[in-house]
């Protein structure tokens, strides 16, 4: 024996160390079934429900599975002049459950200790039935078979064997997962149409999904397997059950001809040419209008007091954005002054708010949601010189902020105050009198704009084009009075204005939006004929990049009316894109229909 100081002992010891860290990394891996792709076959579908077969050829890459082709990573070897299989990978391929804890391993009956290189089949030692080469465990082919139950047979030269195993049993209390597609060969940029049929073994609910690598559409050609695990309502999860399409052949869309055939209502879809699109003229159209209050200074008030107050008769806009900076617990209140001689009806007509919440993005997407969704609402009679709440927001913590949008409409002249009112102050005309008024932050608008609804005409020509709001160009500001400072105000973005557009000769056209100021979150109303809908914008996230807009519609009817309110929050200018969606002569010629 060597000496402990001695040259060969060291590097033998290294080497062993080294040996023994590889193998314990592998013992680390989870030791679970395996949904394993070997040269574009996903081995779990590559199995029937009765036998696993694997026909394999020693130090050959290439085998089958049930009669279809894939490749070893780690090829069968003969090692102490045994045949032997790499354990993981093949336990990956016959859907065998490998599991295992402390450097061993359990498949079937046969148990491998990973460190040592020892195998035992019930118990029983079996001399040279697995080994280690180049830190892949190998395990005889023929003790794996009587492990499993299984057969092993071999060619007339000894070279080529086929293993046969039933496919492991699995929990009977876990849930199934399965689906299908409704082809396996498709075409670049060709739906693929999903059909999920999972199921519990006693009937309980399916309650999660999870896929792996589904795409309802592949525009590169290649070999795609998709995968899906499910949860019921114990908690068991399923196997993973796999599907292999392959995309080859001639393209059926490109990935803006797809999205305008396939995407639904807030859906995101890349075109990167949307910049080189010409601009429609619009027809402003003269059409009743009523004004918009408008109240955003200082957007985040330190102190109880009167954010914006003017005077108005008939219809109004309301609009107030603002975070609470008081320190303390507070609440924005509209307040309605009946300041004629006769009593006075405050009706409320339409009314979208946000509040609470920290969140700036959602402040104007769900006001608008709540706007557009709206029917009339609370009616407020008013003796002369009696003043009440027309709106009055959940409490505010420090920091979270309100955003409301209200239609009223006054049947006398009723004086409306914004205030920003702490918990302990009631919401009476006294406490209101005693109020000071806020000045202005200066980087935000407050004031009263004429115009709250601007409508719009656009006779649709040549397509794609574009028609672009809130870029103070061809879409200018709104112009207003601070009613406080009796100064001129623009509000740049038209925040709180309703577009009245109507789009003539829309029919077989798609429209979306895209965004081009930075961020935006929103909602629009899409009157299509008999169809109404509001839409939200984007369906999840924001919509970030002008080359990514979101499709709002596909149009039926000729003529197509959008209302659109500039979100709060959000960032100016948009352009409103309409695309044909009639496919051309040759291109997009598949359309599926079928939606499971």
């Amino acid at each position: 024996m060597p000496f402990a100081g001695s040259t060969f002992y060291r590097t033998d010891r290294q080497r062993r160390r080294r040996t023994l860290g590889a193998v314990l990394a592998l013992v680390a891996a989870p030791l679970t079934p395996l949904a394993t792709t070997v040269g574009g076959l996903s081995a779990q579908a590559a199995l029937t429900f009765g036998a696993a077969q694997l026909t394999f050829t020693v130090d050959q890459p290439g085998a089958f599975m049930n009669g279809q082709t894939l490749r070893f990573q780690n090829p069968p070897r003969i090692i102490a002049g045994r045949t032997m299989l790499p354990l993981r990978e093949t336990a990956g391929l016959l859907d065998q459950p490998l599991t295992g804890a402390a450097g061993h391993a359990q498949l079937g009956r046969l148990s491998v200790d990973l460190v040592r290189g020892r195998a035992l089949l019930g118990g029983v030692p079996q001399p040279d039935g697995a080994a280690t080469s180049g830190n892949v465990t190998y395990v005889s082919a023929r003790l794996l078979a009587d492990a499993l139950n299984g057969n092993l047979s071999a060619d007339d030269a000894g070279r080529t064997f086929t293993l046969t195993v039933l496919r492991d049993g699995g929990n009977p209390l876990a849930p199934q997962a399965r689906f299908s597609t409704d082809k396996t060969v498709y075409a670049p940029g060709e739906r693929i149409v999903y059909t999920e049929y999972p199921y519990d073994p006693d009937g309980a609910d399916i309650t999660a999904r999870r896929w792996t690598g589904r795409q309802d559409v592949f525009f590169q050609p290649g070999t795609y397997t998709i995968s899906l695990n499910v949860v019921n309502s114990r908690g068991l999860q399923s196997e993973t059950f796999s599907r292999t399409v392959r995309v080859e052949g001639t393209p059926v869309d490109t990935p803006l001809t797809y999205a305008l055939k396939y995407a639904q209502p807030g859906d995101t879809f890349n075109d990167a040419q949307i910049l080189t699109y010409p601009s429609a003229t619009p027809t402003y159209l003269q059409k009743s209008s009523y004004p918009l209050l408008f109240s955003d200074s200082p957007e985040v008030p330190t102190q109880s007091g009167i954010l914006y107050q003017d005077s108005v008769a008939g219809r109004a806009r309301l609009l107030g954005y603002h975070m609470n900076g008081l320190g303390r617990p507070a609440r924005l209140i509209v307040m309605a002054r009946n300041t004629d001689t006769r009593p006075v009806e405050v009706r409320t007509e339409r009314l979208g708010e946000t509040a609470p919440t920290r969140v700036e993005s959602l402040l104007g997407q769900v006001t608008l949601m709540e706007y557009f969704a709206s029917e009339r609402g609370a009616l407020l009679s008013l003796a002369p010189g009696e003043a009440a709440a027309v709106y009055a927001s959940p409490t505010l913590n420090p920091g979270s902020g309100v955003n409301v949008m209200q239609d009223l409409n006054a049947s006398g002249r009723v004086e409306l105050t914004f205030l920003m009112l702490e918990l302990s102050l009631p919401a009476t005309q006294q406490v209101v009198q005693q109020l000071p008024y806020l000045p202005g932050d200066g980087r935000h608008v407050r004031g009263t704009f004429p115009d709250a609804v601007r409508s719009l005409r656009v006779n649709l020509g040549s397509l794609p084009t574009r028609i672009v709001i809130g870029d103070d160009q061809v879409d200018p500001a709104v112009t207003g009075t601070d009613a406080l400072t009796r100064q001129p105000v623009r509000l740049l973005g038209n925040y709180g204005v309703l577009y009245d557009l109507e789009v003539n000769g829309a029919a077989g056209t798609a429209v979306a939006l895209s965004p081009r100021g930075g961020l935006y979150r929103g909602a629009m109303n899409i009157q299509d004929g008999p169809l109404q809908q509001v839409i939200k914008l984007p369906r999840v996230g924001n919509a970030l990049q002008p080359n990514q807009p979101v499709l709002l519609w596909r149009a039926q009817a000729d003529q197509l009316k959008i209302d659109f309110v500039p979100a709060s929050g959000s960032n100016l200018p948009i352009s409103l894109v309409f695309y044909k969606t009639r496919p051309l002569s040759g291109e997009g010629g598949i359309t599926k229909t079928y939606q499971p």
